[in-house]
């Protein structure tokens, strides 16, 4: 299960995660970021509360990070230490801008 709490201000848009986002929940993120990103030029993902991220997460990060790299970019914060651990092992510690 995933929740997803989408706040804006201004022209940033923050997306609090919460829960699993993993190969059955990816989707729902996907559409989220869809419907969200129109007018966004700075977006940030809250992962305090996300347990857990699989590849299929991963790869719905790698596509909004690809599309903010053509506007203000994106930013990672809050991770917990295995969310971090899997962006670590996986090599997107290298790709994504992680803010404590």
């Amino acid at each position: 299960m995933l929740n997803i709490t989408n706040s804006v201000k201004e022209e940033e848009l923050t997306v609090a995660l919460e829960g699993r986002l993993d190969t059955t929940t990816a989707p729902q993120l996907e559409d989220s970021l869809h419907a969200s990103l129109e007018g966004t030029e700075k977006l940030v993902f809250d992962l305090e509360k996300l347990q857990y991220i699989s590849s299929a997460g991963l790869r719905v990060l790698l596509s909004a990070q690809k599309m903010m790299n053509k506007k203000s970019g994106m930013v990672i914060r809050n991770a917990s230490d295995e969310v971090r651990e899997i962006f670590e092992v996986t090599g997107f510690s290298d790709i994504l801008t992680i803010e404590d």
